[in-house]
């Protein structure tokens, strides 16, 4: 990222500490030559007094500790001291005899009061410190002298070379400078480093937002802590889980909503879809009665054979329309669900030999014959009477059918907890095309048969309703020398499902 806060940490530490090196410089070259003198006057101050202290304690003779401790004083400190009594003999030394420092700075105690005053740095009835060359021409170093006397009388002369400040303070701006510029490298790949504990938070928090923002609310903020990024994070989940609520809210409402148009479209389509299939169903019967009781009336044949002929007519076919609203109205209210379902158990092989027991005389009309094929007992979970309504439709609809050796067999197998019932009539396979648009209201494979055994095509779409609100498997299959429809029940309480 151009702009990442992680290049940006890192600029503005760069920058920081290449400014306070710079100040650093600035306040070494200005102001480190004043201090180094100053503290060098401090010195010799601090060890005047030591010296005259011991001096009126009278423990300045050989081997006591106030002379010991004066000595570390001076060798720590970088001094040269000459302590003479007003006889003139030398009571203090930090120098060898022979040295020729020693015989400077004698000859400096003799030149009493020749000091330039221009290079005085301070000034007192006691002492003088002053800044000069060395003795004996040694101009090439220089020395901050104390000179004076203490409260004995005794002389002394102290003095402590100078580095040249200006070399100094080179030679320390050289030393930050280098170490600056290492600092400067160090704490950038520190910083560059250290800086991704914040920003990869924050790269996960950018992250979770996109996420967000296309609706994947299972991406959660990991990363932990307790700082800001972590306070942050912990609300970005909560945020999410919220917004995850209320998505979902809303999508259930619109789904609801979706539904609800669909069911009220679904219901304006099957309105007219029966109004104009009960009306074109009801049309035959309608006219066919109408016009066998104009026979009636008008006396077309007064036989009594002809009379009984027509009444018969018009009773069959209104037997039809009676049977055909009572269907409607059973896959109505199963189609919407007001038709409740009771659930119990019952043993279907008894239920089974009841319905072939009573279309026995549909059957022998239909010169047909039935084998029945089950146990003696096989119990299931389903409502008793729906089941029977199943049952009594399969059957009836292979009586209507059954053809060449006329031969209807009704099996009942149990298989994996479920007990499949199959209605077997011989005749002709039905075309694979009209297979799936069995169980649609008013289809007919073959409108003619149907309407000489006075179908209507909803018996199926009542089974289709009814196993359906079982919630169990139904179906048909075509064979060689026949159709098979079949469906099945739970034979097992745990398999089955309350409504």
């Amino acid at each position: 990222m151009k702009y990442s806060i992680r290049r940006q940490m890192t600029a503005i530490f760069i920058g920081l500490f290449a400014f306070i090196l710079g100040a650093v410089l600035l306040i070494n070259n200005s102001f480190l030559g004043t201090y180094y003198l100053s503290h060098k006057t401090d010195e010799l101050i601090r060890t005047y007094h030591q010296i005259d202290m011991a001096l009126e304690d009278g423990d300045l003779s050989e081997n006591t500790s106030a002379r010991q401790n004066i000595l570390i004083r001076t060798e720590r400190a970088n001094v040269d001291l000459v302590v003479v009594d007003d006889g003139g003999d030398v009571v203090l030394n930090t120098m060898s005899t022979d040295d020729p420092r020693f015989r400077e700075m004698l000859l400096g105690i003799l030149q009493l009061g020749v000091v330039d005053q221009e290079r005085v740095i301070k000034s007192t009835d006691d002492y003088t410190i002053y800044r000069t060359g060395g003795l004996a021409g040694s101009d090439d170093v220089e020395y901050l002298k104390m000179w004076g006397r203490l409260s004995d009388n005794s002389w002394f002369l102290m003095q402590s070379p100078l580095a040249s400040i200006q070399e100094s303070a080179s030679l320390a701006n050289q030393f930050l400078i280098y170490l600056g510029i290492i600092g400067i490298i160090l704490g950038g790949i520190l910083v560059w480093l250290f800086s991704r504990r914040i920003t990869q938070p924050i790269m996960e928090l950018a992250g979770l937002s996109q996420e967000m923002a296309n609706l994947n609310f299972d991406a959660k903020y990991t990363s932990g802590g307790s700082n800001e990024i972590g306070v942050l994070g912990s609300n970005f989940n909560r945020m999410s889980e919220q917004l995850e609520k209320t998505v979902s809210e809303l999508k259930r409402a619109n789904n609801q909503l979706q539904k609800d148009i669909e069911q009220k479209e679904k219901i304006e389509d099957m309105r007219n879809e029966f109004l104009g299939n009960v009306s074109h169903e009801l049309k035959t019967p309608i006219a066919l009665i109408q016009g066998y009781a104009e026979g009636l009336k008008e006396g077309v044949n007064d036989d009594p054979e002809s009379r009984e002929f027509y009444c018969d007519v018009i009773m069959d076919e209104a037997g039809k329309m009676n049977r055909m609203v009572r269907n409607l109205l059973t896959l109505n209210q199963l189609e919407f669900g007001s038709d409740e379902v009771q659930f119990e158990r019952f043993d279907i092989v008894s239920l089974v030999r009841g319905v072939i027991a009573s279309c026995e005389i549909l059957i022998q009309q239909a010169d047909a014959t039935v084998d029945f094929i089950a146990d003696e007992k096989l119990f299931v979970w389903a409502d008793e009477f729906k089941t029977e309504q199943v049952m009594r439709n399969y059957l009836t609809n292979a009586i209507h059918h059954v053809e060449n050796e006329r031969r209807i067999e009704v099996r009942i197998v149990s298989v994996d907890g479920k007990a499949r019932v199959t209605v077997f009539n011989s005749g002709k396979p039905i075309p694979e095309e009209d297979l799936p648009k069995l169980w649609d209201k008013f289809y007919k494979v073959d409108k003619a048969h149907t309407r000489e055994y006075g179908g209507n095509g909803i018996g199926l779409s009542i089974v289709k309703a009814i196993m359906e609100s079982f919630h169990q498997k139904y179906g048909v299959r075509n064979f060689d020398n026949g159709v098979a429809f079949w469906f099945e029940l739970d034979a097992k309480m745990e398999n089955t499902s309350l409504h």
